[in-house]
């Protein structure tokens, strides 16, 4: 923990990189928990791994930095030293209870006839047909990469892939990593039935390649034994851009994504059982220092696979589909246009289907009134149908701005493809702001209406994605409200030419004014709290870290105001010290669904100012991004925003207590009825659409 001293007061945060750990820890909750069908906790413990993943692809290899810089001014390298042992022993500690959770998910799977086997323990007709099977699918993917004892391999490694260590021994002793074709094959194999239908046995890609290995080196090394373990080496995800003037900003984020290959480790997680000798030459021959963390962990690597594990079995072994909804108020129309000029419309997906946003482009891309179409991207669907109207638009002479982030990590590929098939179309695009990622949700059109441009706007907090519009929790708003149109507009022409000077009046901009109007937002709920009346906050955000916000909310706390926060992943406040924080209480959500949208609502005195964003309450989200918030000014989606979010503090199946040890305790049901918010919002939006559709009330 840190501290520092405001107005005579320790003030403490938790480390953002433990917090984050926590947060993952909850996702493990979700595989261990009996009350989740068996197929979608193994596919949580996927999701665990692709986190853990990622955090080391980031968070921790920004810590490794910041200890590799320690000779330079303002470093706090004992700090940082402490820290990253911390996340070592946390991470071996979260590792410990996967490897647990996993065995307890096998045994349960089998309960159900679905069979995880070993090779080895197969019957001699599976046996004969995995024979066949690694012959003529898996063998011709194998490809050995033989060691040199003079040569570093980490630049040879590709890390998101999962390795075998072989060694080979005989009068000589050789070596090779073994890559597992999981990115051509499917990881699972399933196995032909040979008694009953009933019975379903899946075996492992990594576990064929294991029981054929010698087939793959037998006809080139004379060997008495043969051994492979498995391995993954992680890399550093901050790869160096060259700053070169004469090449393009799509040749080099191109050339970066190449560095990446070739960036530093961070992580080396093997298969405890490795030999020692082995392991001290892998260690050699990658390049892993003391300062990268060694994880010694189970036989299996890249289990984020897993995400896709397939239900072999009953279809009650995952969750029960909820089918996306229609909004009554675009349903009432044929055009998605009268609709949104009779009212704003708002819709949170999943619960509401995507498609509504698709059509609001497609119909743009050929109504004869529509003149132009400006919408940014960060990450999009690999088939975009959304990319597809926008293509059709320009096609169909209408005037198309696309802002593409080619920064957007682990998106950088695709956003590039993107990039140049939108300007073979003759779409103009954008690339962004040097210094900034641009991260806002933004879908502007044009329209000729009476003679004048009407402008339509869609103000989001996720994605454009249609595969992540089906598992992300995110609301959307569509406008016509001239003000908010207006300014929706001009975050385009601030992208494109920054140093001139722009005034938002209603939506929060990062990072021209969305701190200040955030702090000026709270500042207002402590006015009423100190001039008794009812102040109060209520914040619903993916990461509460930016440390200047989160001593203003200490700051509202010790001056009476109520505090709710819904914080899904890092969280850097420490709720509930007394006299200090004791009015701020937090929880976190993790279900079926990721929460992932951003609403802020200030009861203003029982006048409540409502809005959603798209940024979190981090550093880089409020001063190094471009992010768009705006208010909902329509008080029937006021209310329907603040219903939500009531329904998820009711929440008592799927809520964690944010405390000052990070326990993850879930909240106290006591003799409350038993809510699952996602299963009650979508109730909720359900009986919502309806009421909309016939013009009921409650």
């Amino acid at each position: 923990m840190q501290a520092v001293s405001l107005e005579h007061k320790t003030i403490t945060y938790f480390a953002k990189e433990l917090s984050w750990l926590s947060f993952n820890e909850r996702v493990l909750q979700e595989a261990k928990d009996p009350a989740n069908p068996i197929i979608e906790r193994i596919r949580f413990l996927g999701i665990f791994s692709n986190n853990l993943d990622e955090f080391f692809q980031v968070r921790v290899a920004d810590v490794k930095r910041r200890i590799l810089l320690n000779n330079l001014p303002d470093t706090n390298f004992d700090e940082d030293e402490a820290l990253l042992a911390d996340i070592q022993k946390k991470v071996l500690e979260l590792g410990k209870k996967f490897n647990a959770i996993y065995a307890q998910i096998l045994k349960d799977l089998n309960e159900h006839n679905i069979h995880v086997e070993q090779p080895e323990a197969l019957s001699d007709f599976h046996k004969n047909w995995l024979a066949n099977y690694f012959k003529d699918q898996v063998l011709p993917h194998l490809l050995p990469m033989m060691i040199n004892e003079s040569k570093d391999y980490s630049d040879n490694i590709n890390d998101t892939m999962t390795y075998l260590f072989v060694e080979l021994n005989g009068e000589k002793q050789h070596h090779a990593f073994l890559e597992v074709p999981t990115d051509r094959l499917n990881r699972f194999v399933q196995l032909p039935p040979e008694k009953t239908r009933r019975h379903k046995t899946i075996v492992l890609l990594d576990d064929v390649v294991r029981f054929f290995i010698a087939d793959v080196f037998k006809s080139f090394f004379k060997f008495e034994r043969i051994d492979a373990y498995s391995m993954k080496l992680t890399r550093d995800a901050e790869y160096n851009l060259d700053d070169e003037l004469e090449e393009g900003v799509l040749d080099t984020m191109s050339k970066g994504l190449k560095q990446r290959l070739y960036a530093e480790p961070v992580r080396l997680v093997y298969e405890e059982t490795m030999p020692e000798e082995m392991l001290k030459l892998m260690k050699k021959r990658l390049g892993v220092t003391g300062q990268d963390a060694m994880i010694p962990a189970g036989r299996y690597r890249n289990f984020r696979d897993f995400i896709s594990f397939p239900n072999v079995g009953r279809g009650y072994l995952e969750n029960k589909p909820l089918p996306p909804l229609q909004s009554a108020a675009f349903s009432k129309y044929s055009s998605v246009f009268r609709a949104i000029s009779a009212q704003d419309i708002l819709l949170y997906y999943p619960y509401h289907t995507f498609n509504h946003m698709l059509e609001y482009v497609r119909q743009a891309a050929f109504d004869p009134r529509v003149t132009q179409i400006k919408v940014n991207i960060y990450r999009v669907a690999k088939q975009s149908r959304l990319i597809a109207s926008l293509v059709s638009a320009a096609k169909n002479g209408k005037k198309v701005t696309v802002m593409v982030e080619l920064k957007a990590r682990f998106d950088e590929q695709n956003n590039i493809e993107w990039a140049k098939l939108m300007s073979e179309y003759g779409i103009k695009v954008m690339l962004g702001i040097p210094a900034l990622k641009v991260h806002s949700k933004l879908c502007v059109v044009h329209r000729k209406e009476k003679g004048k441009i009407v402008k339509y706007a869609h103000i989001g907090t996720g994605n454009f994605h249609e595969k992540t519009a089906r598992i992300y929790t995110d609301f959307s708003l569509f406008t016509k409200h001239p003000d908010i149109t207006e300014e929706c507009d001009s975050v385009f022409r601030f992208i494109e030419s920054s140093y001139l000077p722009f005034k938002f009046d209603h939506l929060m901009i990062s990072p021209l004014n969305a701190r200040s109007k955030i702090t000026e937002l709270i500042d207002d709920e402590i006015k009423h709290s100190e001039q008794g009346r009812s102040g109060k906050v209520t914040i619903k955000i993916n990461n509460l870290v930016d440390k200047q916000l989160v001593d203003k909310l200490y700051e509202a706390s010790r001056k009476g105001v109520k505090i709710r926060l819904i914080v899904r992943g890092m969280c850097a406040l420490i709720p509930g010290l007394h006299q200090f924080s004791d009015n701020i209480k937090v929880i976190s959500i993790v279900d079926r669904f990721l929460e992932h949208p951003r609403v802020m609502i200030f009861d203003n005195n029982g006048e409540p100012r409502v809005f959603i964003s798209s940024a979190d309450w981090m550093t880089r989200n409020l001063d190094h991004r471009v992010e768009v918030g705006t208010p909902i000014y329509a008080e029937h989606l006021k209310k329907l925003i603040i219903d939500v979010i009531e329904l998820q503090f009711k929440d008592r199946t799927k809520a964690r207590v944010i405390d000052a040890e990070q326990k993850n305790l879930y909240v106290r049901r006591g003799n409350r009825k038993k809510i699952r918010s996602q299963i009650a919002i979508y109730d909720h939006l359900k009986k919502w659409e309806s009421q909309q559709l016939t013009g009921t009330k409650e």
